[in-house]
């Protein structure tokens, strides 16, 4: 078992950068998926980024491609999404979240098994 602690949040410009980061304690496998997630007001959780804990693959959805990088520090148990060219439209909360079992439907929340409390980014237009 994980948990999952997300820092790095605030109130940015549009055209600003952000990195959020999720401090992973406990030791994930190898098999571990590790994926970034936000809601905005009124709106669904929609996923953002994943990666494979001991992996070079990792997926991001269509509006964030060439913005926004998803990485990990394997010594620092940590995973972090670092956000450039920042939208008002990227205003939400932002959840990190981890699939133990490694499925391949890694945009899918159902999948996910541990879930930080989450973290506020709003962009001013």
């Amino acid at each position: 078992q994980v948990q999952l602690v997300e820092s790095g949040g605030g109130l940015v410009q549009a055209g600003g950068s952000l990195t959020l980061s999720c401090a992973v304690s406990g030791r994930p496998s190898g098999n571990y998926i590790m994926g970034w997630f936000r809601q905005a007001p009124e709106n669904e959780r929609a996923f953002v980024a994943a990666l494979k804990w001991n992996g070079r693959n990792t997926w991001y959805q269509d509006s964030v491609k060439g913005r926004f990088t998803i990485s990990r520090n394997n010594a620092k148990n940590t995973v972090y999404l670092q956000m450039n060219s920042l939208k008002p439209e990227d205003t939400a909360v932002y959840y990190c979240a981890a699939d133990e079992d490694g499925s391949p439907w890694q945009w899918d929340e159902s999948e996910y098994d541990y879930w930080g409390q989450g973290i506020q980014v709003t962009v001013s237009s």
